[in-house]
């Protein structure tokens, strides 16, 4: 059976896709599966060894220039790719009219069925014309998690049912040690994702202040990551106010992922790079301050924790406590 999976961002949600194809794998061992994914995702993708082939898009950078001729040729280039072979079961897990145009564009086996979501959940950015390019649109309850959701999805279409917790199956590929050892500890860090695009996302810097103060205590340095000019400057304020923390340089995706894998702890907020470290069941506090708790956060692991909700920011004792217990738990 040929699979395609079309999923093409965001970073968390490529992450929170991944236990689907663990799940297709268990139930249809000799499946051939492929992924459609943003050009800046793929290497993303590529740690998860049960996918046999990266279709990479350019959707981002193809509509600031799409009449060049650049553009078209790379256009040309990936429809030879989607189409190279015949798929049984194409997946449209993010349910845009731009996504579910690509998987239009695939090659579908004779019998073969264009599988899509058939509602939103709460919050989603679910577009219903999406279900006019599927052949079977699948549907899910309205609070459902982000992973369980692509799960269901999957299991509806090819007959079986969802069980056990995901397995995220992703694994670090090989990287040039003298460029990691530039920035990479070699004793035990904390990382705090302290950046996100919308500012509501974010947790006030007097409460990471007071967070790294602990941490200090317990002789764990911080690493502070930063994506933008914004967040590199919110890294350099915070370093200035906590006695064992620095900025980072700018990583590129793949050592921000061994950032997170490698981490004793990790505390973020609502984001991609938190999802990560949270997939790799690190020791990991999430925290929740403008966006809805249920649909993404890690609740497969005693290593996670989750705190705050929509509108409702953790405190910092809150966050404190989980500190302890994961330190503690460590330690065990």
């Amino acid at each position: 059976m040929n699979i395609l999976i079309v999923r093409v961002s965001s970073l968390g949600d490529v992450v929170h896709n991944m236990p689907m194809v663990s799940d297709i794998r268990c139930h249809y061992p000799d499946a051939n599966i492929d992924w459609v994914v943003e050009e800046g995702y793929a290497s993303l993708v590529r740690m998860n060894p049960e996918v046999r082939r990266i279709i990479p898009i350019a959707l981002r950078r193809w509509r600031k220039d799409l009449f060049s001729t650049t553009t078209r040729v790379e256009i040309g280039s990936f429809l030879r790719q989607i189409r190279r072979d015949a798929y049984d079961i194409i997946f449209d897990t993010q349910g845009l009219l731009k996504t579910s145009v690509v998987m239009r564009m695939a090659r579908l086996a004779p019998e073969g069925q264009r599988v899509g979501l058939g509602n939103a959940t709460e919050g989603s950015g679910y577009e219903p014309l999406s279900r006019l390019f599927h052949t079977k649109s699948i549907s899910v309850g309205r609070h459902t998690h982000a992973v369980l959701r692509a799960r269901e999805v999957a299991a509806q279409a090819l007959g079986y049912s969802v069980e056990g917790v995901p397995d995220f199956n992703m694994h670090m590929p090989p990287m040039d040690a003298a460029e990691l050892s530039a920035w990479l500890p070699d004793q035990p860090y904390a990382v705090f994702f302290h950046g996100t695009a919308r500012a509501e996302k974010q947790w006030p810097a007097s409460h990471w202040v007071q967070i790294a103060g602990l941490l200090a205590e317990y002789g764990l340095p911080v690493l502070l990551p930063w994506g933008s000019d914004a967040e590199k400057c919110s890294a350099e304020q915070l370093a200035s106010q906590m006695s064992n923390a620095r900025p980072l340089p700018k990583l590129p995706l793949m050592e921000a992922v061994l950032l997170a894998q490698r981490a004793a702890l990790v505390i973020g907020v609502d984001t991609g790079l938190t999802h990560i470290a949270a997939a790799f069941k690190r020791p990991t506090i999430e925290l929740y301050c403008d966006s809805p708790r249920w649909k993404t956060e890690g609740n497969w692991s005693a290593k996670i924790v989750n705190l705050g909700d929509l509108g409702q920011p953790p405190e910092v004792e809150s966050v404190k406590e989980a500190v302890l217990i994961l330190l503690a738990s460590a330690g065990e």
